[in-house]
């Protein structure tokens, strides 16, 4: 089965059997649900929603039938054909609509699509509001309008340059000091819609000599899409050979961003918010917030501007709600997912892209010098098999006996803070594992630390 039914969206390979994979009776359902859930919210009767998506080879048919369920349903569809994921949240916001739908499965490779569902803030649904879908979706509790009722479609396509303006507009953004700089970068945007914005970005922001590669909207994926060093062999030779001052790369939808050094070295997806919330710290007092399983960095970072900083549980909407509980500047996740407040509250690769060419700048140093600056911490990412008759509960809670002298985070799984580094333990919403994830000052004392914990664990079962 490959067809994943979540509280914030629902994602599958295309094609086969109807419940297993993401094929069109269920892209039928699920659209139509989520229009119920809408029409269940307080305020207009005459409701819109905006659709964007990436560039997979599906997204088309996928985007024809979404959008003729919502129309079937009463609500009118404002489309934005190719779009960014931070593109179509910040349309859902300054077109007034009542939500949103984006067709894209991240970093999935190309035979998947997904549905990525928004609220009127242009946000990804909370807990409640995701469950309340899944089950109007799994129980079809939904019912399409007469005839004289049907929404109507309209579209509206490059909406990316309005992104684009407001990213110009923010403050922080100085596009004299990136013009001065003379940045030569080269791009991999995969094959998919950030081909389509990222040029126009570091267009406008002053950046005339840009390399692209995999810069066109095909579908067609050159390379896994996920943005981790084994994937990006073709940027780190061209940033090299082109002689250029570093490299960006996204994923498909462009919420993750990655930053390849002058050597062809990778800055670190972990280090790309980190070295944004450098930037916004030093011009704007205030506190940051990551979850669980991102670098401490950024707690460092933190302290060292007098700022306060805020783990959250896993998840994009969990880390929106921390930011907001803890009037955050800036956030986000460490694989390259950069929230800038003052923008909108969604990972956004293209205002990342804007701080940290900014920063860089300014701070008149090498993308290598400047990653220099920041506390070296390494990750090891783990897992732990299970038969499915174990407690995973359980297990977790007997193992926080064996370690009382940490500091226990449980806000999501258990997470052991040590003082030569941490541990975070999750159990998976779709398989017997425990993923576990550790983090020191070495690669070598990281999977240590992991080892130990999962050993620990073993023992325990």
């Amino acid at each position: 089965m490959t067809l994943i039914k979540s509280i914030s969206g629902f994602r599958g390979t295309i094609g086969e059997q109807p419940g297993d994979n993401l094929t069109p009776i269920d892209l039928v359902k699920f659209a139509s649900a989520f229009s119920q859930w809408m029409k269940e919210q307080p305020g207009d009767d005459h409701l819109k929603i905006i659709l964007g998506r990436d560039a997979r080879i599906s997204g088309e048919l996928v985007g024809s039938i979404v959008s003729a369920s919502v129309n079937a349903m009463g609500i009118d569809v404002v489309d934005l054909g190719f779009a960014t994921t931070p593109t179509v949240e910040v349309a859902v916001v300054e077109e007034g609509a009542d939500g949103g739908i984006i067709l894209t499965a991240s970093h999935n490779p190309g035979q998947w699509n997904a549905l990525k569902l928004l609220n009127n803030k242009g946000e990804f649904l909370t807990a409640e509001d995701g469950k309340r879908v899944l089950e109007l979706a799994d129980n079809e509790l939904f019912q399409y309008v007469p005839v004289d009722d049907l929404g109507q479609k309209h579209m509206l396509e490059y909406y990316e340059e309005v992104h684009i303006r407001k990213i110009l507009e923010l403050p922080l953004v100085d596009i004299e000091a990136i013009k001065r700089a003379k940045f030569k970068v080269v791009i991999d945007c995969v094959n998919s819609v950030g081909g389509i914005a990222i040029p126009k970005l570091l267009n406008a922001l002053g950046v005339m000599d840009v390399v692209e590669l995999y810069c066109e909207p095909t579908g067609l994926f050159p390379h896994n899409p996920e943005p981790l060093p084994e994937h990006l062999k073709d940027l780190s030779e061209a940033v090299v050979t082109e002689s250029a001052h570093l490299g960006f790369v996204v994923d498909p939808d462009v919420d993750r961003l990655a930053i390849i050094c002058e050597d062809g070295s990778m800055f670190g997806e972990e280090y790309t918010l980190v070295a944004v919330a450098d930037y916004i710290l030093k011009n704007k007092v205030g506190n940051t917030v990551s979850n669980l399983s991102s670098s401490r960095a950024l707690r460092d970072v933190t302290q060292t501007y007098g700022g306060q900083y805020s783990p959250s549980a896993v998840g994009e909407v969990n880390v929106v709600a921390m930011m907001k509980e803890s009037n955050a500047v800036i956030g986000g996740e460490g694989n390259g997912g950069v929230i800038y407040p003052d923008l909108h509250y969604g990972r956004d690769a293209l205002v990342g892209i804007a701080l940290f060419l900014t920063h860089l700048a300014k701070q008149n140093v090498s993308c290598l010098e400047l990653r220099n600056q920041y506390p070296d911490y390494y990750i090891s990412k783990n897992k732990i098999e299970l038969t499915a008759d174990i407690d995973i509960d359980d297990l977790l809670s007997k193992i926080q006996t064996v370690y009382t002298d940490a500091e226990i985070n449980t806000i999501d799984g258990v997470k052991f803070d040590f003082e030569n580094g941490w541990v975070h333990l999750r159990k998976s919403n779709t398989e017997p594992i425990i993923r576990v994830y550790a983090e020191s000052n070495s690669s070598e004392a990281a999977d240590l630390l992991a080892k130990e914990i999962m050993d620990a664990i073993q023992k325990l079962k």
